[in-house]
């Protein structure tokens, strides 16, 4: 299934989702949506049009296909999250930290968004290429370096382009204890969370208005599509490396041939 390759093909505005992977159904107070709330304002302040969505709220099946009523659920709502996904330019996933990691909400929402990674654009490339991607996490104790990079590498191994410094958190002291928007937790007046979550928004604006201006990530080495039909952009091929003598020095590639070549 193709999709476009550009997520906002006016060229004009960004568009952020914020997916807040907290365990508490709406209205109910979420902690992280105070990270959220702080980012989201910076984004606004840039004219970026931002939504900040709960899957808890959602009935989001258990499963690895893009549609789980195929596979015999009553319901499944994650074909509009996806959507959503596609229409943004920014995502950023959002968790409490429980046990030291990610809730399970996250867990799902990343396996859901793995499930439609077979997709491809316009360009032959994975579905979310053109794409950029952060993270925001709070709890107590331990668990903020952790989720970052849990959350991160999936994100970037399904093709969202991860800028530096694209995460931010806010944990409390070890043990039982106060939450990031709890009375006397003094989470909104740390200065390390508050810098690295104003960090975080402008890398993803920075990136998402660079893949904007450049048309997205360049097809050329990156097409799933052309791959297939047999361009392989320059690598030597299965042959040359099993006859290698010596150092990587020694190999020789054949002359590049075919799409882009």
């Amino acid at each position: 299934m193709s999709q476009p390759s550009s997520p906002s093909p006016d060229g004009q505005s960004l568009r952020a989702l914020f997916l807040n992977c907290t365990l508490k159904r709406s209205p109910r107070m979420s902690h992280t949506d105070g990270l959220i709330a702080a980012s989201q304002h910076i984004m606004e302040q840039e004219g970026v049009t931002v939504e900040a969505l709960r899957p808890v709220d959602l009935v989001i099946a258990t499963g690895m296909q893009p549609d789980m009523t195929e596979e015999g659920w009553e319901r499944d709502d994650w074909p509009d999250v996806f959507q959503r996904v596609m229409a943004c330019d920014i995502l950023v996933v959002t968790s409490p930290i429980w046990i030291g990691a990610p809730s399970s909400v996250c867990r799902l929402v990343l396996e859901r968004l793995y499930a439609d990674s077979g997709q491809t654009n316009d360009a032959g490339q994975p579905i979310y290429y053109g794409r950029t991607a952060g993270c925001l996490t709070s709890g107590n104790e331990d668990g903020v370096k952790h989720c970052g990079r849990e959350i991160l590498y999936c994100l970037q191994h399904l093709g969202f382009l991860v800028p530096p410094q694209a995460d931010a958190g806010w944990i409390g002291e070890a043990g039982p204890g106060k939450s990031y928007r709890d009375e006397g937790s003094h989470g909104p007046d740390n200065d390390f969370t508050n810098r690295t979550v104003t960090a975080m928004s402008w890398n993803l604006i920075h990136a998402a208005r660079m893949l904007k201006a450049a048309g997205g990530i360049p097809a050329r080495g990156t097409s799933s599509e052309a791959w297939k039909d047999g361009e392989h952009f320059g690598h030597p091929g299965p042959e040359a490396i099993r006859g290698l003598r010596g150092g990587p020095s020694q190999l020789v590639s054949a002359p590049a041939t075919g799409e882009g070549a």
